[in-house]
């Protein structure tokens, strides 16, 4: 069984020889650029700097010889602009964060030092001891006292057509995909097509708009799925052939708690978009699968999720909102496959000793994988502070189950 068809059977809920398993295959199921060197040698492999591909959460791209130590299953292709299983040295340019870590980057000449030995990239910040870029209220100031921002639905669904990309980009995007899909038998992940909903000026002023006026938000969400269907026919005919998954979206929809919008508000101003976009992706290319990450204790949109036509969810962050991942598994069996939730990120892994993550491991995954339809990896990115041993632990035990 190649590590490509061991993904798409899980996805299919047909029987695989082991867990799959997923490094990287997305930028929320990654590695920090700061505990990759460590992981590196301790999988015993050649040291080199990494390359950081998400220069906000400063992550790393897994390099196939660390891939196929972990035994990992997934590949991605962002766009055109770069994918773990291609070396493109010229892309790559050095630069070490203020003497803080020896990386490469694509374009080092936006980052500057700053006397206090912070790190600023455009208008966001590392500052001294932390290991990711962030901004005051993370990019997203709440302004009680302003009405949450409407745009002209008009002046936004021209713009969204003038944004389509070109023939000659299409086909260098599908040319790019190609190089991917020849270079590994990994399952390949696209991210690229653009064709979230996520929320527009802000999480909690999109929030507050969804229930002063959800009539607007429809109309808004019409647009934009008519947008991302036009994306998808234009793109996805071209590099069907060389991807098996779409990142379609990441469009956090929890808290710690709760999920942020009301189960029944998420389902009418969400879902039927959603719906429209997925039927477009399956409609223009059946063989490829497409994938949901949304953050949080969203056990309770579960159903609506999968009446939006996903094919697959992440980070199945069981331990947020009180379910358990058995719960989790029972609602999703045979309905949607589930991608990741294979260890507490926020407890077991930084806070547990080995044996707490191997014990953690074996009962998520013994579970999560029966009846298929589970692809493993942690809930969340493995952090910087994250040991080399416990990384090794967590792959070694899902793929030994």
């Amino acid at each position: 069984m190649t590590r490509r068809e061991r993904i798409r059977r899980a996805l299919r809920f047909e029987a695989t020889d082991r867990v799959p398993m997923d490094l990287g295959g997305m930028a929320s199921t990654g590695v920090s650029c700061f505990a990759y060197p460590g992981l590196v040698e301790a999988l015993g492999l050649p040291y080199r700097r990494p390359r950081v591909f998400d220069t906000g959460q400063m992550l790393a791209l897994p390099d196939p010889d660390v891939l196929d130590a972990l035994d990992c299953d997934c590949a991605f292709v962002s766009g055109a602009v770069y994918s773990n299983v291609l070396e493109e040295p010229e892309r790559w340019h050095e630069i070490d964060f203020g003497g803080r870590l020896p990386a490469c980057v694509h374009h080092p000449e936006q980052f500057q030092v700053l006397p206090d030995g912070s790190v600023q990239q455009h208008r966001t910040t590392m500052v001294p001891g932390s290991y990711v870029f962030t901004a005051p209220h993370g990019g997203e100031v709440l302004d009680l006292d302003t009405d949450p921002r409407r745009e002209d639905l008009e002046a936004l669904a021209r713009r969204l057509r003038e944004s389509l990309p070109s023939e000659a980009a299409v086909a260098g995007t599908a040319e790019y995909c190609r190089r991917a899909r020849a270079a590994t038998d990994r399952a390949i992940m696209f991210t690229g097509l653009g064709a979230g909903l996520g929320y527009r000026g802000g999480m909690a002023s999109f929030s507050m708009l969804c229930l002063l006026d959800p009539g607007y938000v429809r109309e808004l969400h019409a647009v934009l799925a008519e947008h991302a269907v036009a994306r998808i026919e234009r793109v996805l005919p071209a590099i069907a052939p060389y991807v098996d998954i779409l990142m379609l979206a990441a469009d956090d929809q929890g808290t710690q708690q709760a999920s942020i919008l009301p189960p029944e508000v998420f389902a009418d101003l969400f879902t039927p978009a959603y719906r429209r976009i997925n039927d477009a992706c399956h409609r223009v290319a059946p063989e490829v699968f497409t994938f949901l990450h949304s953050c949080g204790a969203i056990f309770e949109l579960l159903d609506a999720v999968v009446d939006a036509g996903f094919d697959a969810l992440n980070p199945v962050q069981w331990c947020a909102g009180g379910h358990s991942y058995r719960e989790w598994k029972d609602r999703c069996r045979k309905r949607i496959a589930l991608w990741g939730g294979g260890v507490n990120t926020q407890s077991t892994l930084p806070l547990g000793t080995v044996a707490n993550v191997a014990r953690e491991v074996g009962e998520v995954v013994s579970y999560m994988a029966a009846d298929s339809g589970y692809v493993f990896c942690a809930i969340h990115n493995l952090l910087a502070e994250i040991e080399p041993r416990k990384i090794l632990t967590m792959y070694r035990t899902a793929r030994d189950i």
